[in-house]
Order: structure tokens, then sequence, then C-alpha cells
């Protein structure tokens, strides 16, 4: 039984509810990753994944210099408990149609859970 926190990120890539769609994209593709958090001052509102640009901004024609990214976003944000295991990280993405998991510790927010991350600790251990 692995447990999350070797197996999340720590650095949780987060944008403005504001930011437009270009911004967050360029920010995606700077920082490598598939989501980020949306933030409003300390408050996690919402997420955005490379999923969500394709069903719902791309596939609407949404202009990407002038929609806020709170319009593509999802809410409300799926956490798991960082003492679950990746089993269970594996069976809430599958039951939520997911493909990243908030981490959080009580109620302090402290990585985030790719499938990715979940494939390559799959991988490894066979």
């Amino acid at each position: 039984m692995t447990p999350l926190a070797l197996l999340m990120h720590t650095e949780i890539e987060q944008i403005s509810p504001k930011s437009n769609l270009r911004e967050a994209a360029r920010q995606m593709r700077d920082k490598g990753v598939g989501s980020l958090v949306v933030s409003e001052g300390d408050e996690k509102i919402g997420i955005v994944s490379d999923v969500d640009f394709v069903r719902k901004a791309m596939a609407e024609g949404l202009n990407p210099d002038t929609t806020p990214i709170e319009t593509i976003m999802s809410q409300p944000i799926i956490t798991i408990d960082i003492d679950q295991t990746a089993q269970e990280a594996n069976d809430c993405m599958a039951e939520n149609g997911i493909r990243h998991l908030v981490v959080i510790d009580g109620k302090k927010v402290v990585g985030i859970l790719s499938i990715r991350d979940l494939v390559l600790y799959y991988k490894n251990r066979i």
C-alpha cells in the first residue's frame, strides 16, 4: 500500500479564475502540467485540465483571449486524503471520470496526483 505522498506532486500550479484561456494554456505548456488549480486568494475554487480545454473551450469555439478560465473550470474540486492508497486514488478517478486529484491533509491542499503518476506507479510494480 503506497501512500499518496510518494506519488503526488507537491508543486501545485495555480491560476486566477479571471485569467484567460490563452494564459492558462501557456502556463500549462511552460510548466509541463495537465491541470491548474483555480484559486481566489487562498481558496481553491476549481480545477482546469487539458480535457476541459478540448471539450469545453475548443469544442464550443470560445475565444482564448477573452474567455476567463472560470468559464471552463470543473468544480467542485474532487479531493483525496493523503493517507489513502494508490488503489483508492485510481478508483476515485475511475468513478468520477477524472484524470487529476487534489490531495489534501485535513483541509489543506498538499499536492496533486495525475493519472500519469498512477500509470508510472503501476508500471514499476510489475
